[in-house]
């Protein structure tokens, strides 16, 4: 699936400038991505957004006869190296699903020319109405696999909450937001709606008092809205759950089986995981309805992504971390910590070593966190440092010490894979495209520095 190109950031530093989780040079920001749009406001209040109401070239000016696709407005060509997990297709188009005009016209204009796997086995299934479980892995068009479908068969004469959407994270409800606006923009009226904890629940009332369609949520912020009676979900055809695993871990698992109880006894349910836990079974046993099972997973570890560990003590992880910024050809790369704290002193660190860097973690005001967010997401800054995960990731390289060499051993073990020592030089067809490519234009993945601390 085609995604828009970053241009470089210089990492030359000028100065410091510690702004609402931005510790950065005076660096000149890189453009934003083609194609790419920032959904909503970043004071913490979540988008809702009436697709197709603003957008130029809707489906509404195309005329019975016309070369549609001539209309489109089409993002830059993605030419780096895919890998089989959206490759190995049937060969089949959109178009062979008989979806309406202008969702295919949403579809085609976010850059996808083709139904990846996952896609072909859920899109017509979906469509039937049938209840689905999913095994699927992030990266591999698995929102597609679902949007579609659900905003294919969104009755716009209905002024009521359809679909439902669960997500275990705030930044995945933006994310899949972000694609149901960006593909049913042509639909002519779908109202998007994400909402998500962190964020103002009056905002969330007021909105709901208009015509929503779609609701994208995380569950304890749903089912709050349900019990006050704000949301209304008597009457919702499917249920998505995204993350399946991790919804119906402990955490979420309550929540989940009492939002259930509020829909329909008639509605469609659609699981998508990574894994097939005994939680998941179980919930599938008890809400499922004959299910149709997709499973296109050989392993857990995404392909296309290079993973390796090193060795170090404390006091050498930044020394290290300088040393890699130095030897790859790193267009971004994020960095996990494990506390807050460590998240802020390795940003400051980072930036005095002269590189742009960004920062967030769970105690930031949600509006500053959904800044940095987005400012990364559209390229303004190198390095992001943080508690979370983001993105289509290429290399992984773990820094840890001797005391999680066990944690390793077990991660090994539960992805049936091998993470080897970092070599003395990683071969840069691993994460750059232009080794891969004939094009002459420059298109690299973003790298992953995993930090255990």
């Amino acid at each position: 699936m085609a995604t828009a190109r970053t241009e470089s950031v210089s990492p030359a530093l000028m100065g410091l400038n510690k702004q609402n989780g931005q510790l950065k040079g005076l660096t000149k920001a890189a453009s934003a991505q083609p194609g790419a749009t920032t959904q909503g406001k970043t004071s913490g209040a979540l988008p809702l957004q009436k697709a197709g109401s603003a957008q130029e070239g809707g489906g509404g000016g195309i005329k019975f006869g016309d070369d549609w696709k001539k209309s489109l407005k089409l993002p830059p060509k993605d030419h780096r190296v895919r890998t089989s997990d959206v490759t190995a297709t049937k060969g089949n188009e959109f178009e062979d699903y008989c979806l309406k005009r202008e969702l295919l016209m949403g579809i085609f204009e976010m850059g996808w020319e083709k139904p990846s796997p996952i896609q072909e086995e859920s899109i017509p299934i979906a469509l039937s109405g049938r209840d689905i479980l999913a095994r699927a892995k992030n990266g591999t068009g698995k929102s597609g696999a679902y949007l579609i479908p659900m905003l294919e068969r969104i009755d716009l004469k209905k002024d009521y909450i359809q679909a439902v959407v669960m997500v275990p994270t705030r930044e995945l409800a933006l994310q899949v937001s972000q694609i149901a606006i960006q593909i049913s923009k042509h639909l002519g009226g779908v109202k998007v709606m994400a909402t998500t904890g962190g964020t103002n629940l009056r905002d969330d009332i007021m909105r709901l008092d208009e015509t929503v369609h779609v609701v994208i949520a995380t569950p304890g912020r749903i089912l709050d809205l349900i019990k006050k009676g704000v949301a209304k979900v008597d009457r919702v055809q499917i249920m998505v759950m995204d993350e399946a695993d991790k919804l119906l871990s402990q955490d979420f698992v309550v929540l989940i089986e009492d939002i259930i109880s509020f829909l329909a006894k008639n509605r469609q349910i659609l699981l998508y995981s990574a894994t097939f836990p005994i939680s998941v079974q179980k919930f599938m046993a008890k809400h499922l309805q004959k299910p149709y099972e997709i499973n296109l997973m050989e392993e857990l570890t995404l392909k296309g992504i290079s993973q390796f560990y090193a060795y170090v003590t404390e006091r050498q992880k930044v020394h290290c971390l300088n040393t890699l910024f130095s030897r790859l050809q790193i267009n971004q790369s994020i960095i996990f910590c494990n506390s807050t704290q460590r998240v802020e002193l390795l940003a400051k660190k980072i930036t005095q070593l002269g590189y742009s860097c960004f920062y967030i973690h769970a105690k930031m005001m949600q509006e500053y966190r959904n800044r940095v967010f987005h400012d990364f997401r559209n390229g303004l800054c190198r390095n992001l440092v943080c508690t979370g995960r983001f993105g289509h990731l290429g290399l992984a390289i773990n820094l840890i010490t001797s005391e999680d060499r066990f944690n390793l051993k077990a991660i090994e073990d539960q992805l049936v894979t091998d993470i080897k020592p970092i070599p003395g030089s990683i071969d840069k067809s691993l994460y750059v495209a232009e080794f891969h490519t004939a094009d002459s234009e420059v298109d690299e993945k973003p790298g992953q520095l995993l930090d255990s601390t």
